[in-house]
């Protein structure tokens, strides 16, 4: 039975090497924070974004997808238009490692084997999570809980991407992430008795927003959907 097994699962690792082409790469760009400290425009980045990505290209229309992205997110209350938030003061940064999972979806064929130039739009979704520090105000200073924390939260992009020389791919793409969390600026502490230090709408959850480049390389076999030689 053991080896019935190994050999089956053999086969399907073969078959599964014959039915994908992977992508594996790197994003660059920017982040920007939209919460309860700071400016409230939606897409201004402000600070560095890196990190990888890979694609399990499943169809010519669809792929999965994992990213691995570092950036340190940035509230300054005097960039805003709220004339309370500029009046508060308040300020904060957050180096925060994001790991985010899911499906891009692409609005035409990209097949990777016609050999053509290939350009289409595209839309990702998924789930994401990112670990950061906690922190809260104290006389309109940050100050550290020296205790961290995951943020859950779904990420929404849309993109362009391109075939760009041999066997790599350019994309841009502007991406949201909504949270399920209020912790990331410290308009709540994480502790309970420093619940009298929160502040801002409770009823609204962080955001943050990647903006950006990827460049990936393609690898693999061909694809059970390419048509045969």
């Amino acid at each position: 039975m053991r080896h019935l097994i190994i050999l089956a699962l053999s086969i399907f690792s073969i078959n599964l090497s014959h039915s994908q082409i992977n992508e594996v790469g790197l994003f660059l760009g920017g982040s920007n924070f939209i919460g309860d400290v700071g400016s409230t425009n939606y897409i201004a980045p402000k600070k560095l974004a890196f990190g990888a990505v890979y694609k399990w290209n499943r169809s010519p229309r669809h792929s999965w997808r994992a990213s691995l992205i570092f950036t340190e997110l940035e509230g300054i209350d005097t960039n805003s238009d709220d004339p309370r938030r500029i009046q508060r003061g308040y300020e904060f940064t957050n180096d925060i490692i994001e790991l985010s999972v899911g499906m891009e979806f692409t609005f035409f064929d990209f097949d990777l084997h016609t050999g053509k130039k290939l350009t289409t739009p595209y839309l990702y979704g998924g789930i994401s999570v990112a670990h950061h520090d906690n922190f809260y105000f104290l006389n309109g200073t940050q100050t550290p809980e020296n205790t961290s924390s995951w943020a859950y939260g779904i990420p929404m992009a849309l993109g362009v991407k391109t075939t760009f020389l041999d066997n790599f791919i350019l994309s841009v793409e502007i991406g949201a992430r909504y949270t399920f969390s209020d912790e990331l600026d410290g308009s709540i502490p994480d502790d309970q008795f420093r619940q009298q230090y929160r502040f801002g709408n409770i009823n609204n959850y962080d955001w943050y927003v990647f903006s950006g480049i990827t460049l990936t390389y393609t690898f693999g076999l061909n694809p059970c959907y390419c048509p045969s030689n």
